[in-house]
Order: structure tokens, then sequence, then C-alpha cells
């Protein structure tokens, strides 16, 4: 299949390693995927505290950009903030065609138009359906049989549109890890909100949810992750709630094309290794061996 790449504004920031594994693990698996030309912000969070229209409108543009650019073509979106607000529009458009002829009104200033039949598509989703365990497992040249991986979906690549996965349930990770001979980390925190953004508004909060993650993934290797969102709260906090917990919570947090990359012997460069905030010395010297 054929996908147009929506990176989104974190994939170029603060989570560049994310961009960077996923080119690499798609060009691997033989993906056919382009970066859609002059692509913009989704409006992330920030958009529908300022206006409802302008948080429809920004993905909208997105979403008339790449039907514009390949035609047919799904909407491969790794960053799950990102997914749900092109979801959104997506969806409420190709139910309420007077909404669509709005956001119309303000595309045509860059001779552009939703025709209703965008189809976004996370990247879990692209590699759990359209690529699959029997797709990856040959291609496995360094099979990860003595690691325990926790995976970790978080909120927004599964509510609230349940496209690909049970929310309360998820299991669309675990047959991609098992692939490269990893055993499933036994929790029941993989669908879990681990804060987003209320990491900064309520950091109290934010630091009660991320800290029953961290502890429900002791024992494993690795927690893997498919948000941006979720990754930076579980890298960056670990020594600060360790100390406050008295407890050692620290792990190593990957993305999931990282962790698959690393399994078909990618380049840990291009895979963005060194960009993680959380890989453990006991994970590198396993790795290693």
């Amino acid at each position: 299949m054929r996908y147009r790449y929506y990176p989104g504004c974190s994939l170029e920031g603060t989570a560049r390693e994310y961009n960077l594994s996923t080119r690499a693990l798609m060009g691997a698996l033989g993906g056919d995927f382009r970066e859609i030309d002059d692509w913009t912000c989704c409006g992330a969070s920030a958009a529908d505290a300022t206006s409802h229209l302008l948080s429809l409108a920004l993905p909208a543009r997105n979403l008339a950009l790449a039907a514009k650019q390949g035609e047919g073509d799904d909407i491969l979106v790794p960053c799950s903030a990102c997914y749900l607000n092109l979801k959104k529009v997506e969806e409420k458009t190709r139910r309420d065609p007077e909404l669509r002829a709005q956001l119309n009104e303000i595309l045509i200033a860059d001779q552009l138009q939703l025709d209703g039949r965008a189809r976004v598509r996370h990247l879990l989703d692209v590699l759990a359906r359209d690529m699959g365990a029997d797709r990856i497992r040959p291609l496995v040249r360094r099979p990860f049989t003595d690691f325990s991986i926790a995976p970790y979906y978080g909120c927004q690549c599964l509510r609230p549109y349940a496209v690909f996965d049970d929310p309360e349930a998820p299991q669309s990770m675990e047959p991609l890890i098992k692939a490269i001979g990893a055993r499933i980390h036994p929790w029941c925190m993989g669908g879990q909100c681990c804060g987003a953004a209320h990491m900064q508004t309520q950091t109290e909060v934010g630091m009660e949810l991320v800290t029953a993650i961290l502890q429900g993934a002791k024992g494993a290797d690795a927690i893997v992750t498919v948000c941006p969102m979720c990754q930076m709260n579980l890298e960056a906090y670990q020594h600060r709630i360790g100390r406050k917990c008295a407890e050692d919570l620290r792990i190593s947090v990957l993305y999931l094309p990282q962790l698959l990359g690393l399994a078909m012997g990618l380049p840990q460069a291009e895979l963005g290794l060194d960009l993680n905030l959380a890989i453990t010395p006991e994970f590198r010297k396993k790795l290693s061996a």
C-alpha cells in the first residue's frame, strides 16, 4: 500500500528519534510512503482553546493536502495527538456536509478542498494490520528472546476512535513484539493515561499516573510506546519519581519502531537511539550481548 506521511511537529523536535526510526523501519519493510509537502501543525492541544473552528481547519488543511498529492493514499501518522486531531476531522467531515463546506470555504484560499474520503491511519494500525508479524519475523537479525517488553499504548491512539484495537484491553503491539522473540510483560497498564500535558499544569496528578505505570513495568526490560507525549512523561520523570517513592523505577523507554528496527539489525544511529532520555546501562549491555 501507499501512504502519505504526516510526521507532525513533535517528530521534528523533541521526538526526532520517533521520526528517524519510523522512516528507517518503513523503508526496511518496503513501505511506500511520502511526506506530505507543505504540511503544517495540526493544532495539538492548544488550538481548541483559541478557536474551535481553527482546531478543525488546521487538520483539515493537512487532509486536503494529502488528498491532492496522493489520491487514494492512506495518511500515516505516528504521533497519537496528531492522529487524534486528524482523525477527528476525518470523522466529523464525513458525517457533516455542512461542516465540510464551512472548512472548504477556508481552504479555498490555498486552492484546497476536502472531499470526505480521507483515511487517517496511526502507525501502530499500519504496522499491526498492513505489515503484520508475518512480514517482520523473517527480517529479524537480532532476536530479543531474552527480553521482557511492556507495551504501552496510552490514550489517544485508542480513544475515542476504537478503529484497530480495544481501548480497554489493547493487544495490537503484542504479535509484533512476539515476532522479534521477546516476551510480553504481564501488566494491565497498557491503555492507562500517563497524564499527557497535565504533567505541566497539574503535576501531582501527572506524577501519580506515571508512578503507577513505572511501578507496573517493574521486571520488564523496557517499555515500548507509540506516542511522543507518553514517551516524554515516562522518560523524563523517572529519577524525580524514584526519589519521591524511595524506589528504583529506572527503565528503558523506546518507541515501537526503534525496538523492531533493533531486532531487524538496523543501525542504532538510524533509529535515533542516542536521542532517548531513558536507556539504562543494563539494557545496553543486554542488547550488545
